[in-house]
This record gives C-alpha cells, structure tokens and sequence, in this order.
C-alpha cells in the first residue's frame, strides 16, 4: 500500500510525504520541514503509526521542506535514514545547512522550517547511485539526479518514482513548473536526470510538491521545455543588465501568467507560490548563468 501524506505545510497541497507498508514495516519517503512534524506525526497514526514503526526513512534531498524533520523521527525511534552520500554529513552536522538557509530565509527561518537537529552518524546511511536497498519484500532503487540540487537522488519504488524536486512542481491540475534556488542549479544536469528518468519503467511520478501523476511522458516533457524556456528568458533579461529587483518582478509575471493561462484561480496561485516561491528562481538561475556561462553575459 501506498499512500500520499498531506503535511499542510502553510495550507493543503505544498508539502508530501509518502507512506509504503512493507512486509518490514512502513518506510516513509521524506520528512518534510521539522515544523511541520506535528502534522507529520497525526498522519502516521491516522494509519495506526508511530515514528518507532518505520522500518526506514528516504530523502530525496537535504533541502529543509524535505528533510527537516528526519532528527525528530529518528529520536523518536526510526531506525535510519537512507539519503546522497553529499548530503549525508549535512544530516549528521545541519550547521551549515541552517546557516547557508538562514541567508536567505533570515527572520522567517524559525516560522518556515522550525528548529535543526543533529542525527547520529551510524543512523545516517548514505547511499549510491543505482543501489538498491531491500526492506522487507519491498526495493527502493537509488537514482542519482542532480539538476535542482547537487546531492539529489529520486527513488524508485517498483514502477513509481518519488521525483522530490528535479521531477517539477505540480499540484493538481496545474502545469510543472521547475524549482531552480540556489545555489545548485545546473541545467544540464537536470536534463541528464530528465532524460534517466525518462528511460525507466515508471507507471507513475510523484514529485514532493506535489501528489501522483500517471501522464510520466507529457509530464517530464512539459518540465523539460518550461525548465530551458524560463532559463533562456532570464538570460535575456541578464543580458538587459536588469537589477534584482526588476529581475524579481518580471520573473514574477512569466510566472504567473503561464500559471492563470492553465487555468489557476487564487488559491491555485497561492498553492505553487508555498510550494515554489517564484522569487527563488531568481538567485538560483542567476547563479547558474553567471557561473557555468559566463561567456554569454
């Protein structure tokens, strides 16, 4: 069985968990942010769980909306937590990851994604990719994808793939739109992952933010073109010599309007800007230009 876990992170729809009862035992496929982890606990025992049920925790990444809560579950009893080998160290010592996300969170650190906590070392499992991790009569396959984040790796559970963020955003019957924050876009990683991710047998994707999407073709498609289009337009206004603050607002606009033209009304609208805040873009697509291409600025 299963199961999609809404976290309300803010409101309904931003934020994922996913539920897999095992023979072993349910595996829960990311934490989401530890402020949330109330909401996190009511939906195990919704289920009839606790944390110290889980046979094992994944992440797909060690970005605070995905991995934020793995120290409470672990302190609770989970047994381990399976994640990238480069962000593996950043589960057992989080300073660096607060400290790199409080620059750009700054005040709203606390109220977004709660307090950091370590996890001891022999409870963090970095894993490679391509390796297969066996619970129970269940496999959860490594699938290294970088793009969206340097240390980034979507999970293959039989003919379903947890995508967390290199596989887009999506909410219901919105388009997928790519989340590109600093400081690790890369753009031709990410169409390396597309198009791995493109070659398996996948019946089904679903990415953190957020649900089940059985069109795996037209959605990684769609990813594809809007993922190299925004980046190209951006690059154009880059090349304008736009400030930050114009940047912001024209990239707010892009957008927005593809998000109205498919047919979003406010609360759609406000369900992707929770899930993928458009002003992250920003930096992240800055960042990728200025540090890969410079040659074209």
């Amino acid at each position: 069985m299963l199961r999609t876990l809404d976290l309300d992170f803010i409101r309904p729809r931003t934020i994922a968990s996913f539920l897999v009862e095992t023979s072993a035992g349910p595996v829960l496929v990311e934490s989401g942010p530890e402020s949330v982890y109330h909401n996190l606990k009511a939906r195990l025992a919704q289920h009839g769980y606790q944390p110290a049920d889980l046979a094992a925790v994944f992440v797909t990444h060690i970005h605070l909306d995905h991995s934020g809560a793995v120290w409470r579950l672990i302190g609770e009893g989970a047994p381990l937590v399976y994640v990238h080998p480069k962000g593996a160290p950043h589960l057992v010592d989080p300073s660096r990851l607060w400290e790199s996300a409080g620059r750009i969170y700054k005040d709203k650190m606390s109220e977004l994604w709660g307090q950091p906590g370590a996890i001891p070392a022999d409870k963090v499992r970095a894993v490679a990719d391509g390796e297969r991790i066996r619970i129970g009569d269940s496999e959860f396959w490594a699938i290294e994808t970088p793009g969206h984040a340097g240390h980034h790796h979507a999970w293959l559970y039989e003919d379903v793939l947890f995508s967390g963020d290199v596989g887009g955003v999506r909410i219901g019957a919105g388009p997928v739109v790519p989340p590109c924050p600093p400081p690790e876009i890369n753009l031709e990683a990410w169409a390396d992952s597309i198009a791995k991710m493109r070659a398996l047998p996948l019946r089904e994707v679903r990415p953190t933010h957020f649900g089940s999407y059985s069109d795996v073709a037209a959605h990684l498609d769609e990813l594809e073109e809007r993922l190299f289009r925004w980046a190209d337009t951006f690059l154009s206004w880059l090349q304008e010599g736009l400030d930050d603050q114009e940047l912001t607002r024209r990239f707010n606009d892009l957008e927005t309007s593809e998000l109205k033209a498919a047919g979003l009304n406010e609360s759609g609208l406000a369900e992707y800007e929770i899930a993928d805040p458009a002003w992250m873009s920003v930096p992240g697509l800055e960042r990728y230009w200025r540090k890969y291409h410079p040659e074209r600025l």
